[in-house]
Parts: C-alpha cells; structure tokens; sequence
C-alpha cells in the first residue's frame, strides 16, 4: 500500500490545503483526498507539483507499506 506524506509535510511547512492548492493549481477536492488518503489515484504531474511546492522528493511525499 503506498501512502502519502502530506499531512505532515504540511504540517512542517505550517501551510494548509488550501494554500497547497493555489500553489499547485490543484483542486481542492483532490488535495484533500490525498491528504486523508481517499485517493484511487493521482496524476504524475499533481505529484510533480505538490513536490516542487512542498519542496520535497516524491520519496518524501509517497511511502510504500508493505
């Protein structure tokens, strides 16, 4: 299962979802599914995005549980 990072990126970078979602021009809707973990699926550019606002890798963002 892989899961996201984001509550506590965001949490480090004292941003919210909505601030994230301005910056990346991300639906909030979207936004909010990654950041509970709700998401079926996301798009490699959203990834791109959110790691150049975040300032982080994708290794950082996206954690794989076996």
């Amino acid at each position: 299962m892989v899961k996201t990072q984001l509550p506590r990126l965001l949490g480090e970078r004292a941003m919210n979802q909505v601030a994230l979602s301005r910056m990346t021009s991300i639906r909030p809707n979207t936004i909010n599914d990654l950041y509970h973990g709700t998401a079926r699926s996301v798009k490699f550019e959203h990834l791109d995005r959110i790691c150049k606002a975040l300032d982080c890798t994708l290794g950082e963002l996206l954690i794989l549980i076996p």
